[in-house]
């Protein structure tokens, strides 16, 4: 039997017990469950936290961030019903769950809940050697970001330029200033592209790191590229890309990686240019 706990906070024990939980899962699919915005939701409020216990032992965990969020029940509690106890715990209505990898069980679980595929989010992936040349458009150039100084015009770029995404458009300053205090966090691969007459800001191309594990070495990513919409500077998302995929090489990095959603005709031309091709798929499963 499924006993299913409904937090809006979590203990730091109970953050600890479904990360461990999330691990199992990774080692056993080859894919994490969770997202790094799910991974650090565990440690805030704001949430909706669904923990399923099995004679007392955390077999299954789900949240939701409004109507979306990502669920996942461990490898040795599956098949027990633990699922689809959560996505009843979750309540009826429009729900919108992640599921990391494109697996048939997935698949399976989420047409039997009543869920259809709605989004699909690629992984692309491209070496960081023989880098494409693409200047800066002329009046345009780059320096890093300074926390604290550039916070506000950041934020206001960035909701214009993703305006129509359902999740990066609405980063709030605490979002923000929660990556700041990560340990990959480093302001000198968060370039942004300004007007040098008055600094204004066009764009940007936040990078990150993601250190070695296990036998994966390290790998960059381009976190977040946006350029500003009314900012009339051709070419700059394209330059802006290489430049940051320039610094992540400067780092003795040998591939680089970022995630786009598969409807996002622009982008994907785009990074399909600059080199980049899909090495993994996640899937957005919706209930409406």
């Amino acid at each position: 039997m499924t006993e299913i706990r409904s937090l809006d906070r979590l203990t730091p024990a109970e953050a600890a017990d479904v990360l461990t939980l999330a691990a199992a899962a990774d080692e056993a699919d080859g894919v994490s469950p969770l997202s790094e915005d799910g991974v650090l939701g565990l440690r805030g409020s704001g949430r909706t936290h669904l923990l399923a216990y099995a004679d007392g032992t955390l077999a299954g965990y789900a949240y939701l961030d409004g109507t979306s969020g990502e669920l996942v029940v461990h490898p040795k509690h599956r098949l027990r019903g633990h699922g689809t106890a959560l996505i009843a715990a979750a309540g009826p209505g429009a729900l919108r769950f992640w599921a990391h990898g494109d697996e048939e069980a997935a698949r399976a679980f989420a047409e039997q809940a009543g869920f259809t595929r709605s989004r699909v989010l690629w992984q692309m992936r491209r070496s960081l050697t023989n880098l494409p040349d693409v200047p800066l458009p002329e009046g345009v150039t780059v320096r890093a970001f300074v926390p604290g100084a550039d916070d506000e015009a950041w934020l206001g770029v960035n909701s214009r330029a993703f305006a129509h995404h359902p999740e990066q458009g609405r980063w709030t300053p605490d979002d923000l200033r929660l990556r700041f205090g990560e340990p990959w966090f480093d302001p000198a691969g968060f370039l942004l592209a300004v007007d040098p007459v008055d600094d204004r800001l066009l764009g940007f191309h936040w990078t990150k790191v993601h250190p070695a594990e296990g036998d994966q070495p390290a790998i960059g990513e381009i976190y977040v590229l946006g350029v500003e919409p009314g900012g009339h500077r051709r070419g700059l998302g394209a330059a802006l890309s290489v430049a940051g995929l320039r610094h992540l090489a400067g780092l003795g990095l040998a591939d680089a990686l970022l995630y786009v959603d598969e409807s996002n005709g622009g982008a994907v031309a785009l990074y399909r240019r600059l080199g980049f091709e899909i090495y993994s798929t996640d899937v957005m499963y919706s209930r409406d």
